[in-house]
């Protein structure tokens, strides 16, 4: 199937440019995760692309495609909690891997959520610690924007294998909890984060994920989040530790009036947290009003 074929199917709206998905999620309402949410994610992730993406892939090429229709699955995985929403995948023969290891179903990546699906326990975090709530507070906090792009194309569908890299900067403190239910800080340096992988993935005939396996080396976020190997271990009693709530506890602690964020306090820009810029309105993100 050629890139014009693809573009032209009848179910090309999974393969639309991310932005006018997010518009059309907005707009038709209220199943969505907490709208203000994605408005964010959209704004700081299209004006960090648009700053520092390495390519520039020709409207409805095949990387073009390959790029939105990936970013699309990342939108409803993240913000579609009822998986019949889900119109990026091909339901009864979805699943996703990561690294060799078992195919994992839609249904378990909505029950643990993205980060928690594809980051396997570590020194520096283990997903037995936080749900999903949790998870995304300690990577969105840490680094606001994680833009993500296709670095190149192999082979178009229905087996399509591409290169891709995902890239932010690391504006807070990490705080987590390791695979030892250790407590992890790591001050924020300001600098940047970027990891790249290989995905191959099957699509039908309606261009839907059916087969994902993807490789990547998770630890190279985290060498890149301590780069000289420093980091602050907290380290707790089993009664203590507690399961996901208490990682939240933390976190907010963080960030209660008063308590310094680890980024320098002249610049302006990195003491915007998440959750304040999760307030942003749509007439203030001007690519909203374009389609």
């Amino acid at each position: 199937m050629s890139a014009a074929a693809v573009n032209q199917h009848p179910h090309s709206l999974i393969i639309l440019p991310t932005t006018t998905l997010l518009q059309r999620m907005i707009r038709n309402g209220a199943t969505e995760r907490h709208q203000t949410t994605l408005i964010h994610e959209a704004c700081l992730n299209a004006v960090s692309q648009a700053l520092s993406k390495k390519m520039n892939h020709e409207a409805n090429s095949l990387p073009s495609l390959v790029q939105n229709l990936v970013k699309n699955w990342e939108v409803e995985a993240s913000f579609k909690p009822r998986l019949q929403d889900w119109r990026t995948v091909d339901h009864p023969n979805y699943t996703f891997a990561i690294n060799g290891g078992p195919p994992q179903t839609a249904e378990h990546m909505l029950k643990v959520r993205t980060y928690n699906a594809i980051i396997a326990p570590n020194e520096f975090y283990s997903p037995a610690y936080s749900d999903f709530t949790e998870s995304h507070k300690t990577f969105k906090r840490m680094m606001p924007t994680f833009a993500w792009e296709v670095l190149e194309v192999y082979s178009g569908p229905p087996q399509v294998a591409f290169r891709w890299r995902h890239w932010g900067e690391m504006k807070n403190d990490y705080i987590g909890f390791n695979d030892k239910g250790e407590k992890i800080t790591a001050k924020a340096h300001g600098g940047p984060i970027e990891i790249e992988g290989v995905t191959v993935a099957t699509v039908n005939d309606k261009v839907q994920l059916q087969k994902v396996e993807t490789w990547f080396d998770p630890l190279e976020m985290f060498r890149q989040i301590a780069p000289h190997g420093i980091v602050n271990k907290v380290v707790k009693g089993a009664d203590e530790v507690g399961g996901p709530g208490e990682h939240l506890k933390d976190l907010e602690e963080e960030e209660k009036p008063g308590n310094a964020l680890a980024v320098p306090q002249s610049s302006e820009e990195t003491q915007v947290t998440h959750e304040e810029m999760s307030h942003i309105t749509k007439a203030e993100c001007p690519f909203f009003n374009q389609e």
